[in-house]
């Protein structure tokens, strides 16, 4: 099953109200109604998209070491996605299926590495549940993610449907203020040049792993 079937699944589940999640449809309006305005704003045709050079990173590991794209880059291409966190159902979906598909990567000379708001302990958190062999780098405040295009503020109604849901962002990412990336899937070659650009205001919506084996294959026969 794909990536993108096994996502529509959940959803469908969810907004069904299907136990164990057992949603009252008002929170699905309202998920909706945030979701339909962020396309609306045009925010993901302002971000970083294929033929623009990647801005240079260092962020830290789960175990607080310092990990940049330089560095990355000088192994090889450099696969990104950027996230939104553990909380996130269909983000950990996600990354299970690169997991999977980060041996086709590797096997293309490329290195495979998540990015989210979240803290350190929730990156490890997500590791190990989502039985991860690539690193989570905690990108603090959400700059990265700002300086990619990424990030937006949630608005205010979200904030409160959020908070009634426990869903404490500023907990999970020792940042007061209520920000999230757009999930992203970004492919960079060794000279710093995006290849590759997936972003999705719809959190619901990701690209397959495999679509960007070819870019990699590209990159290889190019190098």
């Amino acid at each position: 099953m794909s990536l993108q079937a096994k996502l529509d699944a959940f959803k469908a589940d969810f907004e069904a109200g299907k136990p164990p999640y057992n949603v009252p449809y008002s929170v699905i309006e309202t998920m909706h109604r945030a979701t339909a305005e962020l396309i609306a704003s045009g925010a993901a045709g302002r971000a970083k998209k294929a033929g623009d050079k990647v801005p240079a990173f260092t962020l830290k590991d789960p175990e607080g070491n310092s990990v940049s794209s330089a560095g990355l880059l000088r192994k090889g291409p450099l696969v990104v996605s950027f996230y939104r966190g553990v909380w996130c159902p269909y983000c950990n979906m996600e990354l299970q299926a690169l997991e999977a598909a980060r041996p086709d990567f590797e096997a293309l000379g490329a290195t495979l590495v998540a990015i989210s708001p979240q803290t350190a302990p929730n990156s490890r958190k997500s590791v190990r549940q989502n039985k991860l062999g690539f690193p989570i780098l905690s990108d603090v405040k959400g700059e990265t993610g700002a300086a990619f295009g990424l990030r937006f503020s949630l608005p205010d109604y979200l904030v409160a449907l959020y908070k009634g849901l426990k869903n404490d962002l500023p907990s999970f990412n020792d940042d007061p203020d209520w920000t999230l990336p757009m999930p992203a899937r970004y492919v960079i070659g060794q000279d710093g040049t995006i290849l590759y650009a997936e972003v999705n205001p719809d959190y619901t919506r990701r690209p397959e792993p495999e679509d960007m084996l070819p870019v990699l294959q590209t990159a290889r026969a190019a190098a």
